[in-house]
């Protein structure tokens, strides 16, 4: 009974939290809806209310900040549990208990995430219904069957999390724990349905198609499948997965960086490194998903696609050349310092390609962010002969940046071979033909790179954006393809020479996770805003006019602050998140360490004795103090 009672009473704290919010988003709505019911008797005369505001903030701010920090949340909970699950499965296949509690770990996060992101999900609707009632109410029109499945698609997403964590003890052996995998697929399943289906509704904003006859059902399926959906989609499961990787990581490195024994080091190095490699991961294809979607921007609306590319907003794509490049630096320098520190004696093997990758990451990135145009005065633009530096503005256009792009990801991909194969020497017999071969498509690939970089400036621009860059991309995969398979080739038969030592990593390590997981996060803010902002004075592109007083895209400064804020209260979110759900193992750590402790072999508290601590049913008379 008592344990019920604990139970009712947890419950009744968990679900308190969630009420009292709501019912403030309510008293705030009301509060906002106050002058409506002051003017009731004018009513009837006006037209329907189409805007709402609030003082002081904004109305746009304020959905801005919420509709930020939901969907960086809901990239993590959709991203987690897809790594979550393969470790999973890599932990049953192989028997490896280590990959069954990291998948466990991993789903551990999710389920402290999930009900957070929930309610800011349902705050935004709030939001929107209060300040913008005409376009939610256009919107409902017109995708009113898909708010039913998606509803749908929510509640038995929500069972299915509970039964996958919920059951993770219960259902680990045998025919129960494939049923357990089996629940961890259909999780992945419907998030992936969760996220396409409100991605419809972002989507049709910037690329609408309307159909003014036929059924609700084929109105919202026109709706739906809009020119950028499906790259939308691609696009943002991919990030979702370098999202999720990265935070775990950073989770791992500050675990790591506040353990206090070794197996708790080893763990959270470990951890780490499973982070990173999944992070790196999905930020291979990423840029290949980015190019895609801004090409299918130009194909539906080519004024779109310069406003984003060569208008005002082109300046936040310098900013995320910085930010990618500070990524993949960042990413690569983890690896390096995983050879160096984790593997003993191979500190000299490595050090000249490393420094040769770190090099051209340098140059590259310095390519990346050279901006075409610069602001400057008459006077310097006329020593300069124009807007253009004579030198700058050959590394300011698109094809010098798709090269550098494309050579960036080959470095990283071969730091990530580098380190997959340290420590092993190969036994196969068919090891020098095969290496070879890798060698001689990685140098080919590199050339082809570059001869189409430099060809790209005496083509016309459809030759470039249609055949080059297309084929530097497929050239890139091709190595992926090409060099992935045969390096598991070799290394199934390959002999370790060296065991990786974990839990052996410096400081550095654990703060570099860290900035890798910022790094993302502001590239998400950032994109996120570029992508709003395209649509300029449109809520719905060419089909909805935006008439209201924020009818206008807000300066670059003034964007890259609310950015910077949304991106401090997504980190302080995240860690509050993460901070609760490791209470738990604290406190289990405790009362284990409290239970393990022999009577009289308790530490002495300073000016005293273990005699004079011990139990007072132990303690003889004659020791106690008088």
């Amino acid at each position: 009974m008592m344990n019920q009672g604990r139970t009712i009473d947890n419950q009744v704290r968990h679900t308190a939290g969630p009420v009292a919010l709501l019912a403030g988003c309510a008293a705030v709505l009301g509060w906002m809806g106050i002058p409506d019911l002051a003017m009731a008797q004018d009513a009837a005369a006006q037209a329907p209310t189409a805007y709402r505001d609030i003082p002081y903030v904004g109305s746009r701010n304020l959905v801005w900040i919420i509709a930020q920090l939901h969907l960086l949340l809901a990239g993590f909970v959709l991203g987690v549990p897809i790594f979550a699950w393969l470790c999973e499965v890599v932990g049953w296949k192989s028997g490896d208990k280590r990959y069954d509690k990291l998948a466990k770990e991993f789903t551990k996060l999710l389920t402290s995430s999930y009900a957070t992101t929930a309610l800011f999900g349902g705050i935004l609707l709030f939001l929107l219904i209060g300040f913008y009632p005409k376009l939610m109410a256009y919107l409902t029109d017109i995708f009113f069957p898909s708010f039913l499945v998606y509803c749908g698609l929510f509640l038995v997403e929500t069972a299915t999390l509970y039964l996958y964590w919920y059951g993770w003890d219960a259902m680990s052996e045998g025919n129960g724990k494939k049923f357990h995998i089996f629940l961890g697929f259909l999780l992945n399943v419907f998030a992936f349905f969760i996220m396409i289906v409100p991605n419809s509704w972002a989507t049709f904003q910037a690329s609408p198609v309307v159909i003014a006859e036929g059924t609700d059902f084929e109105r919202a399926w026109a709706a739906t499948w809009n020119p950028t959906w499906w790259p939308v989609n691609i696009h943002r499961i991919i990030a979702n997965v370098v999202l999720g990787g990265y935070i775990c990581g950073a989770y791992a490195g500050i675990r790591y960086l506040s353990a206090k024994s070794a197996e708790e080091r080893y763990h959270y190095d470990w951890m780490g490194y499973v982070g990173n490699f999944i992070g790196v991961f999905g930020l291979l294809p990423l840029p290949f998903a980015g190019y895609w979607l801004m090409r299918e921007i130009y194909q539906y609306n080519q004024q779109m696609g310069i406003t984003l590319m060569g208008g005002f907003l082109s300046w936040l794509f310098i900013l995320q050349a910085m930010l990618i490049g500070v990524l993949f630096l960042g990413s690569n320098y983890y690896f390096w310092m995983g050879i160096t520190h984790r593997i003993p004696g191979s500190e000299g093997q490595y050090r000249k390609p490393i420094m040769a990758m770190l090099i051209i990451l340098l140059l590259c990135l310095a390519v990346w962010m050279t901006p075409h145009s610069l602001v400057a005065s008459l006077e310097e633009a006329q020593k300069m002969g124009g807007t253009h530096h004579p030198l700058l503005g050959v590394f300011g256009v698109m094809s010098a940046k798709m090269t550098v792009s494309n050579l960036m990801v080959l470095v990283t991909f071969m730091s990530f071979i580098m380190y997959w194969r340290a420590g092993k020497e190969d036994t196969a017999g068919w090891a020098k033909v095969a290496k070879s071969v890798m060698g001689a498509v990685l140098v080919l690939a590199g050339i082809a790179v570059i001869v189409l970089g430099v060809w790209g400036y005496f083509v016309p621009a459809i030759i470039r954006i249609n055949y080059f860059s297309t084929s530097q991309v497929g050239i890139v995969i091709f190595v992926m393809l090409t060099i992935t398979p045969l390096t598991a080739l070799l290394l199934k038969s390959a002999k370790t020479t060296t065991e990786m030592v974990w839990g052996k990593m410096p400081p550095r390590a654990g703060y570099s996770l860290v900035l890798n997981a910022v790094m993302v996060i502001l590239l998400m803010t950032l994109m996120g805003y570029a992508r709003s902002s395209s649509r300029v004075h449109w809520h719905v592109y060419g089909v909805m006019r935006d008439s209201s007083q924020y009818a206008f895209s807000p300066a670059l400064g003034y964007a890259a602050a609310l950015m910077a804020l949304n991106t401090f209260l997504f980190c302080m979110l995240v860690a509050f998140i993460f901070w609760v759900a490791t209470m738990g193992d604290k406190a289990k750590a405790a009362a284990s360490a409290k239970g393990s402790a022999e009577p009289g072999r308790i530490p002495a508290m300073a000016g005293g004795s273990p005699a004079l601590d011990a139990p007072a049913t132990e303690a003889s008379e004659g020791q106690r103090p008088v």
